[in-house]
C-alpha cells in the first residue's frame, strides 16, 4: 500500500508567469515545480493566465483563483490586462501581482523554503525577501536575468537615480538571500562583480533545460509539421526561424535589415526557396511588422505564439534557427531558446557575445555558426552559409552535436535534481 508522505519540507514559488502562459520562465518553472512535488509539498503563486496581456472572463470575477495541476498547488492573482507597448498599463499589471502576491502569501499557510525569480525585474527579488519574512523560511532567489543591468544594457532607461534604486533594491535581495541560483557562467561572474568579489551571497549555477519528453526531434514528413508548414505558406522552402519573445533584447529590428540585405526569391542550392520565420509576439512586433511592409520584405513572415502541445511542430519546421541577442546582455540573460532548438535538433545562427554561457555551448558542441552582436557582415556571412549548404550533412552534423549534448546534460530531470539537492542543502 503506497502511503503518501507526511513530512514532505513545503516549498513556496512565486512564479509571476506559470502554465498555460507561454513565458519561458512559465514553462521552465512548471517543470521545476511539477519536478519538485515527489520531495516538497509545492504551492505556486503567480498572475491568472495573461501572457498575452488579455485575460479570460473566468479570470475577472475574483481576486484569487485556486487550482491543483499535476500535484502542485497555485493561487493565482487576478491582474488588469495591459498592451505591451504601452509602458503604464505594464506597470500596472506588474504592481497588481506584486502586491496580491504578497496577500496571496499570507494565505499560503506556513512554508519551509520560499523560492523566487528575478521576474518582474527587481520585484520578484523582493518577493522572496517579503515571502522569507512572512513565512520565516529560507529564500531561494534564482536570478534568470539580471537588472538594471538588463535595462541599462538596451537604455530602455537613463535615469541614474531609478537605475542606482533598483540596483541597491536587487543587492539588498541577494544579500537577504540563503541561496542564489543563475543560469550560466557569465551570470555567476556578474553577482561576483556586483559584490566586487567581497562578501558574494552563497550561489550556485544551474543550466535551464528542455523538457525532452515534450519537444524532440520529428520527421520532416510528421502530418503536423506539415500542417503547421502549409498553414503559415512554409511548404517546401528553406526555413530561418526566431521563436520566442519578440521583444528589446534580441537587436531584432537590425537582424531585419540584414534580412533585407538577401532578396525574396532567393534559393538554396538544392532549389529551395528561402523564408526566414518570427513566431512569438512581444514589445517591437509591431515595428517589426511595419519595416516589413514598408520594405517589401515578403520573405519574412509573422506567425503568432504557438501553444505549449503545437511547439514541438514549429520548431521542428524550421531548418535553421536563431539564437540572438543584443549587445550587452552576456552576463546578465541567458537565452533559454537554445535548448529547445537543441531539443528538435536543428543547427543555430547564433548571435551572442564571446565568453556568454551559450555561445560557449554552441562552440563546444559545434552546433551551429556564432558571431558578435553587432557585426552584421558576419551575421549576413552565416545566413549565406546555411542557404549555399542547404543540403550538405555538415548542417544534421552540427544538428545532432547539440542534440547529443542536450540529452546528456541538458534535459528536465538532470537540472531539476541539482536544485533539489542545492535547496536542502539551505537546511
Amino acid at each position: 500500500m503506497n502511503m503518501e508522505k507526511v513530512d514532505k519540507k513545503k516549498l513556496l514559488i512565486f512564479a509571476h508567469y506559470y502554465h498555460p502562459d507561454v513565458a519561458s520562465t512559465g514553462q521552465i518553472l512548471k517543470d521545476l515545480a511539477e519536478g519538485m512535488s515527489d520531495d516538497f509539498d509545492v504551492t505556486v503563486i503567480c498572475v491568472v493566465p495573461s501572457y498575452s496581456g488579455v485575460i479570460d472572463e473566468k479570470y475577472k470575477k475574483q481576486k484569487f483563483y485556486c487550482e491543483t495541476i499535476n500535484g502542485v498547488k497555485l493561487i493565482r492573482v487576478r491582474v488588469p490586462e495591459f498592451t505591451k507597448t504601452s509602458k503604464k498599463s505594464r506597470v500596472k499589471n506588474i504592481m497588481a501581482y506584486f502586491f496580491r502576491a504578497i496577500a496571496a502569501a499570507r494565505k499560503s499557510g506556513p512554508q519551509d523554503y520560499v523560492f523566487t525569480i528575478s521576474q518582474p525585474p527587481i520585484l520578484g527579488g523582493l518577493l522572496g525577501v517579503l515571502g522569507k519574512w512572512i513565512k520565516h523560511g529560507k529564500m531561494i532567489y534564482c536570478i534568470q536575468d539580471f537588472n538594471p543591468e538588463q535595462i541599462m544594457a538596451v537604455k530602455y532607461s537613463s535615469n541614474k537615480l531609478i537605475l542606482k534604486l533598483m540596483m541597491t533594491l536587487d543587492k539588498f535581495s541577494c544579500r537577504q538571500s540563503d541561496l542564489v541560483i543563475t543560469v550560466g557562467q557569465d551570470l555567476v561572474e556578474t553577482l561576483q562583480e556586483r559584490f566586487r568579489h567581497h562578501n558574494v551571497p552563497k550561489s550556485v549555477m544551474i543550466n535551464n533545460w528542455i523538457n525532452e519528453k515534450d519537444i524532440y526531434p520529428l520527421k520532416a514528413d510528421n502530418e503536423e509539421v506539415l500542417a503547421f508548414r502549409k498553414k503559415y505558406g512554409l511548404e517546401n522552402k528553406f526555413v530561418i526561424m526566431y521563436s520566442g519573445n519578440i521583444g528589446l533584447y534580441y537587436d531584432l529590428k537590425n537582424m531585419l535589415k540584414v534580412i533585407e540585405k538577401i532578396k525574396p526569391g532567393t534559393k538554396t542550392n538544392n532549389g529551395r526557396e528561402v523564408v526566414f520565420a518570427f513566431v512569438g509576439a512581444g514589445a517591437v512586433l509591431n515595428e517589426l511588422i511595419l519595416y516589413k511592409n514598408e520594405h517589401h520584405l515578403d520573405h519574412v513572415v509573422f506567425i503568432p505564439y504557438q501553444d505549449k502541445e503545437k511547439l514541438i511542430y514549429s520548431l521542428n519546421a524550421a531548418n535553421v534557427h536563431w539564437c540572438v541577442n543584443a549587445r550587452g546582455i552576456k552576463g546578465v540573460s541567458c537565452p533559454s531558446k537554445a535548448y529547445g532548438i537543441w531539443g528538435v535538433a536543428k543547427p543555430i545562427l547564433g548571435v551572442l557575445e564571446s565568453g556568454s554561457e551559450i555561445r560557449i555551448l554552441i562552440e563546444e558542441t559545434n552546433s551551429g555558426l556564432v558571431c558578435e552582436p553587432g557585426d552584421y557582415e558576419a551575421v549576413e556571412r552565416n545566413i549565406m552559409w546555411f542557404i549555399e549548404h542547404a543540403d550538405d550533412k555538415r548542417m544534421n552534423e552540427m544538428a545532432q552535436r547539440g542534440h547529443e549534448y542536450l540529452m546528456r546534460n541538458l534535459t528536465k530531470d538532470v537540472s531539476v535534481n541539482k536544485y533539489k539537492e542545492a535547496i536542502l542543502e539551505c537546511s
